[in-house]
């Protein structure tokens, strides 16, 4: 028997940060993301000579551990032991014997939620294999948790539910984890327009998420008024990218991309650098109206609205960087699941 999972990871359209503890906990957030065709897989082969194996194929990584109830969480592959040390706690009771293969379309520290979406990936594997009554609030939460709490891993609550729910979608996130998922309608023409001008720009770096989220989480403790203000702008822009969307009013996404990328850059030390204002200046000269750090910042993907026929011109100049650009397409499905037997 195999078991399979796929989980898309995904594009922040707006709103990116506002859903952050304590940010969104004190003030609300709202975030509009789109799940695009890049994926992390996981595939489970149940074992019966009571070993666990452990193979990222992506970081050329693989652990071995006889079956037990808790595998150590150090630093090596924590993503995927923390999910199998959640399933064995609360619904299995028991050790597990198998194989588990994982594999990620994007670098780690890219800002397109790989570890979310690998976590997400995982335990829907897991919850196939074993049959677990976990709807989609259930199993994003539960993704949440185990990354966020178990692990002690920094970050906000957006990854889980793209990759668990899938499409464009307007998030609106509560105190006491609460969470609205608002899937929006969109017409095919509109997303292939919208694949179609925004490039995506792979800045050949990575950065360290957990540091600068932790910035940005202290400047809302401290109230640094720059910062907060900042995120309102940010978590505002949801709610206008949403309506431009909706309302086909394309012309306007640069613009509040745009926007967005200047208040980004108060909310904490780091989002920015040099190299990445460099590469947002001649996309810009060249004729994007507007772009943005995908996730976090400080490295990783960017995004760049291209109108009309300029996405040429704008590969071009950002030829100079190195760096890659990935063609995508949005998908409207999330998480997969299925077995072979």
């Amino acid at each position: 028997m195999i078991i399979r999972s796929k989980a898309p990871l995904r594009i922040g359209l707006a709103g990116g940060g506002s859903d952050v503890s304590p940010y969104s906990d004190l003030y609300g957030g709202a975030i509009l993301n789109g799940t695009i065709s890049m994926y992390a897989y996981a595939t489970i082969i149940p074992r019966f000579d009571g070993k666990i194996i452990i193979h990222a194929y992506d970081k050329n990584d693989k652990l071995e551990y006889d079956s037990q109830m808790s595998l150590p969480i150090d630093g090596k592959l924590d993503l995927a032991k923390g999910v199998y040390n959640r399933i064995v706690k609360d619904f299995i009771k028991k050790p597990l014997s198998f194989e588990l293969t994982t594999w990620v379309d994007a670098p780690a520290g890219s800002g397109l939620g790989t570890s979310s979406t690998l976590v997400t990936a995982i335990l829907g594997a897991f919850a196939e294999w074993k049959l677990l009554p976990l709807g989609h609030y259930d199993l994003a939460h539960l993704a949440y948790e185990i990354e966020r709490k178990d692990l002690g891993m920094a970050g906000g609550k957006q990854d889980q539910y793209a990759a668990t729910f899938g499409g464009i979608n307007f998030m609106e996130f509560y105190n006491d984890n609460k969470v609205i998922i608002n899937p929006l309608r969109i017409k095919t023409k509109i997303l292939n327009e919208l694949a179609h001008n925004m490039l995506l720009f792979y800045t050949d770096t990575s950065r360290d998420s957990a540091k600068i989220i932790s910035r940005q989480q202290d400047n809302v403790r401290q109230n640094n008024q720059e910062s907060v203000n900042a995120m309102h702008e940010i978590k505002n822009q949801a709610i206008v990218m949403k309506e431009a969307i909706l309302k086909e009013e394309l012309d306007k996404i640069g613009e509040i991309l745009d926007y967005g990328h200047q208040q980004k850059q108060k909310m904490a030390q780091g989002i920015t650098t040099p190299l990445i204002e460099d590469i947002y200046k001649a996309a810009i000269e060249a004729g994007s109206t507007g772009g943005k750090i995908s996730g976090a910042g400080g490295g990783g993907f960017m995004v760049f609205y291209c109108p009309e026929n300029v996405r040429f011109n704008v590969i071009s100049a950002l030829k100079q960087f190195g760096g890659a650009l990935h063609r995508y397409e949005f998908v409207k499905y999330g998480l997969t699941t299925w077995t072979i037997k």
